[in-house]
């Protein structure tokens, strides 16, 4: 297919740098997946707030990406969006913001992100009456599930339709419903539905374990991985830093040296987006020539490092994939 104003522009421009390495990277990702490998993207920050679904949304209906590692306040970000966009605040000036101005933004119940500020009871509250009965029923059935599958379901359920403040075809996690796609959420207990279920569990209403870990999420990756990183194997998009990239990416090293299997492929694409280093622990991870000693990349595994803002970078990649 032919390339869009988007990509051709990237094409002219982004020669050196940053640039390069951004370009370089759309051009390793587009290549491994026309070969037919898989492609994990990791989200960490505020991506979903950031509004990252717009692009990434049409990447995972176009198969581009076929599982997704993320934080628990991105995969609930998503949603909230998606019920109560038109009642966010954005604040152009927020560098400018004074402790009582914050406080001020707090008693209107707004929480900031940077230059967006998310609305408590428009986005939080109406969420949780719905997630809430959810839970409930699988408190009293003993039928136990990961946190997106919860989400799943509350989407596949239309209650929330009401609610929709933009096109549900700019929520990926809509179209990752629409899929049933493996989703990772590694510590979803940091979240804010994540403390709005421990704060249910304290009151005695639900079980700790009606909603299933992050070990259970590593058992599912391992069966996974297993099952999908055969031939051209399964790449690795890291977005941001954390757990959302920690913790997947070690599932191949936890099966090769834990569990012996050495059959075991390791990553077999790349590509991480942030503006931290790792100098003096102030990156959590490490950049991709270390993880070669801890057996998560192999010498030959394509490897990038673009050092910007995943909100500029992510999406000008996708738009590459897609030909835009």
């Amino acid at each position: 297919m032919e390339k869009g104003p988007v990509s051709r522009f990237m094409l002219r421009h982004f020669k050196h740098f940053n640039a390069a390495a951004l370009l370089d990277a759309a051009k390793a990702y587009e290549a491994h997946i026309q070969k037919g490998g898989k492609m994990m993207v990791t989200l960490a920050g505020a991506m979903s707030t950031g509004e990252l679904g717009i692009s990434l949304a049409e990447m995972i209906r176009r198969d581009k990406v076929h599982i997704i590692s993320c934080t628990g306040a991105n995969l609930e970000e998503d949603l909230m969006n998606l019920v109560a966009h038109k009642h966010y605040k954005r604040l152009p000036n927020y560098r400018n913001l004074s402790p009582q101005d914050e406080w001020e933004l707090l008693q209107q119940g707004y929480n900031r992100v940077t230059d967006t500020c998310i609305p408590e009871e428009e986005a939080f509250r109406r969420l949780q009456k719905h997630i809430f009965e959810l839970w409930h029923k699988a408190h009293k059935e003993g039928t136990p599930r990961f946190p997106h599958e919860f989400m799943y379901e509350l989407l596949r359920s239309g209650e929330l339709e009401q609610y929709y403040e933009i096109d549900p075809a700019d929520s990926w996690m809509v179209a990752a419903a629409e899929k049933n796609l493996p989703i990772v959420v590694p510590g979803w207990e940091d979240s804010t539905l994540g403390n709005i279920f421990a704060s249910y569990v304290i009151k005695g209403e639900l079980s700790p374990n009606t909603v299933r870990n992050g070990i259970e999420y590593m058992v599912m990756l391992s069966h996974w991985y297993r099952e999908n990183s055969q031939g051209p194997g399964v790449g690795f998009f890291q977005i941001g830093g954390g757990i959302a990239g920690d913790f997947p990416i070690c599932v191949v090293p936890m099966m090769y040296q834990d569990l012996g299997w050495h059959d075991v492929p390791f990553w077999a694409y790349f590509c991480q987006i942030s503006d931290a280093t790792t100098s003096y622990g102030g990156y959590s991870g490490a950049v991709p020539n270390e993880k070669i000693t801890w057996g998560k990349l192999s010498p030959d595994t394509p490897k990038f490092v673009i050092e910007s803002d995943a909100t500029i970078v992510a999406p000008l990649i996708f738009a590459w994939v897609l030909d835009w």
